[in-house]
This record gives C-alpha cells, structure tokens and sequence, in this order.
C-alpha cells in the first residue's frame, strides 16, 4: 500500500549561513527528482535499419515545494535570496507526511516570486541527488 502525501518541513544546514527551516503548505502537489541517469524519450531516435539509439544523460536532483512566505518573522524570501548568492551549497532534508525523509546537498535555484496575497512562493532546491535517509 502506498502512503503519501504533503511535505511538512524542509530544513537546510549551511556552512556559513547556519541553519533554518521553511515550512510548506498543505494539499499542494510537490515534486522531487532523485537525479541520476536519464534516457532521452525522443522518437526520432531510431537508426535507419530500425535499431533504437539509446541516449543516456546525467541530470541533477532537486525538489519542488509550495512553501509558507513569512515576510514578518522568518523573512523566507531573504533566506532563499542569501542562500543563492553563497557559492556554496547547503545540505537540505525534507520530511514526507509518510515518515520519510530525504536529504542531498544543494542550492535553491529559480525565480524567487513570492505571492504577497496567498503568502506562499515556490522553492525549488537543485543538487547532487537526493535520497532516502529514513523509512
């Protein structure tokens, strides 16, 4: 039986920024990619005697989530901002409402839109590949 579901907190550990939290909002559809190898799912790749050419590529992790915009307190926007201009990466974990967590080394990347009246923006984390360290 699958379980899933939203993710209820994302934190990141800095290596000059120190660390944080930001705190996604419920019933949203949030993503992630492992990162890895991909194969192209490109039709016209078939040579002429009709043998498909596989091609391969490495893509890099990251994850996507719907997060809450605290302009008053926490500053979220700020933190996403200072966290892109660093050259160095963080490490992040986000917990599933499922008890899993998972976890990888990255920087968010993107466009930083928060959406004043909804008081949500999107955060998307871009790195090496991101996995499963508990559940």
């Amino acid at each position: 039986m699958a379980v899933s579901g939203d993710i209820i907190e994302i934190t990141y550990n800095h290596p000059t920024l120190g660390s944080g939290t930001f705190f996604p909002k419920a019933g949203e559809g949030n993503t992630y990619d492992p990162g890895g190898i991909r194969t192209a799912d490109d039709a016209a790749m078939i040579a002429g005697d009709g043998s498909p050419i596989w091609q391969k590529n490495r893509t890099r992790g990251s994850f996507e989530v719907v997060i809450e915009n605290d302009q008053n307190v926490r500053n979220d926007a700020q933190k996403i901002s200072d966290l892109m201009a660093s050259n160095e990466p963080a490490d992040w974990t986000f917990e599933v409402i499922n008890g899993t967590v998972w976890g990888g080394s990255g920087m968010p990347v993107g466009d930083i839109q928060p959406d004043i009246n909804a008081g949500t923006m999107t955060l998307k984390v871009a790195g090496g590949g991101f996995k499963k360290i508990v559940g």
